[in-house]
């Protein structure tokens, strides 16, 4: 049976299969070991399944390990990814150590650093993944780290995404650079702008966003939460919020559930101003017919938060070894080609281009964004997420202040 971690392995040749759109080491008998392992397995991917992109996307990832590596692969659909937290714990708590019902999930932020701190991860076993080489970990350190908590092997990338701002060109020809400049922009233009009610996690980045852009030293939200200063480090960002809160859409007596929702609203010609965490989102809706073809995309002056999303495995799965073919196949330049893909995900891909051979290389090269979409210079200004306790301070407070009545 497959527990112990992968081993690291520092010699053998690296043979890129572009037919098959994965990485073996060919020495490596212990991964190809794994991989027979893993047929016929079945993997329970604990995912947020409110974006019908994604679900797409994973239905077709299901496809390819079953016909790839005989992997059954089920989408296990979250409203909130704590509900798979929570599981784990209960199941780890009752003595189940061995036949989990969760085999591989989707966390980030706060409940990434939930499940390491209460050592329901499987790990260190993220870095022995042939395709992990394709990342260029080395120069780019955010993907060894989930919101300042550093990763260590206990989960592996996925994807990348940035909050991005998009707008309607046939209303507005001059979007807002800055909250501030939104400030002023939705009293110039009131009714026209609303984020999605917290704790749902667009309208939480919206939330993040502010406060590290109204604040003029950042430095106690790259740490745990500390209740001491919460009031005094918020502080402008309720004064911010009670300000723009009565030039919002209905007032601000409504706040929509989810990005979708802002999507619907941007077609109805409801608002002309809204954002999304995936760059690619105006030309995805313009595709798809849920924005107007005059949808364009932007990043804020300052830059915008900017994260990876991982995938880990449960201490207690049963089926560790498909799970971890899964993960490695993630990282496999067709997944990512694919994930990135404006006809299909539309997402970011976490491989480093260089690490990739000439024609790999040239496909993702070969992708037509669309004029919907931000500059690739406008994407290089990012802002390092917050530490998790501050997402979880910060949508109590806000609805405790915001949802009282």
């Amino acid at each position: 049976m497959f527990r112990k971690p992968l081993k690291v392995f520092v010699s053998g040749v690296l043979c890129l299969l572009t037919g098959s759109g994965w990485a073996v080491e060919e020495d490596s008998a212990e991964w190809l070991s794994i991989v027979k392992e893993a047929q016929h397995q079945t993997v329970y991917f604990n995912a947020w399944g409110g974006e019908i992109r994604t679900n797409r996307y994973l239905e077709w990832l299901a496809g390819e390990v079953e016909s790839r590596f005989g992997i059954h692969l089920q989408h296990v659909k979250l409203a909130d990814t704590a509900q798979a937290v929570s599981r784990i714990l209960a199941e780890k708590q009752a003595g189940n150590l061995n036949n989990g019902s969760v085999d591989m999930l989707w966390a980030n932020g706060e409940n990434f650093a939930a499940l390491k701190r209460n050592n329901l991860l499987y790990g260190p076993w993220a870095e022995s993944l042939p395709n992990f080489l394709l990342l260029d970990a080395d120069q780019f350190p955010e993907m060894r780290e989930d919101f300042t908590v550093p990763v260590e092997g206990y989960a592996s990338p996925w994807l990348r995404a940035q909050l991005v701002f998009y707008y309607d060109s046939e209303y507005t020809q001059h979007p807002p650079g800055s909250m501030r400049k939104l400030l002023a922009w939705v009293k110039d233009n009131p009714g026209e702008f609303i984020y999605p009610k917290p704790p749902d996690f667009l309208g939480s980045t919206f939330l993040k966003q502010a406060v590290l852009e109204l604040l003029d030293d950042r430095t106690a939200l790259y740490q745990p939460v500390n209740a001491s200063h919460f009031e005094q480090v918020t502080a402008t960002l309720w004064e911010f919020l009670d300000e723009l809160h009565p030039w919002l859409l209905r007032r601000g007596r409504y706040f929509p559930a989810s990005g979708a929702q802002l999507r619907r609203l941007v077609l109805d010609r409801e608002i002309a101003l809204a954002f999304s965490f995936n760059p690619h989102e105006a030309a995805l809706g313009i595709a798809s017919g849920e924005l107007p073809a005059s949808s364009r995309s932007y990043v804020l002056d300052g830059g915008t938060i900017s994260n990876v999303s991982f995938v880990s495995i449960a201490f207690n799965s049963p089926n560790k070894a498909a799970a971890t073919v899964v993960a490695n196949f993630l990282l496999s330049p067709v997944a990512q080609l694919r994930a990135q893909d404006p006809a299909h995900l539309g997402s970011m891909t976490v491989l480093s281009l260089n690490k990739l051979n000439k024609a790999d290389r040239q496909k993702f090269l070969a992708l037509e964004l669309g004029a919907a979409a931000p500059r690739v210079e406008q994407l290089n200004r990012k802002l390092q997420e917050p530490h998790p306790s501050w997402m979880a301070a910060i949508e109590q407070a806000w609805l405790q202040r915001y949802t009282a009545n």
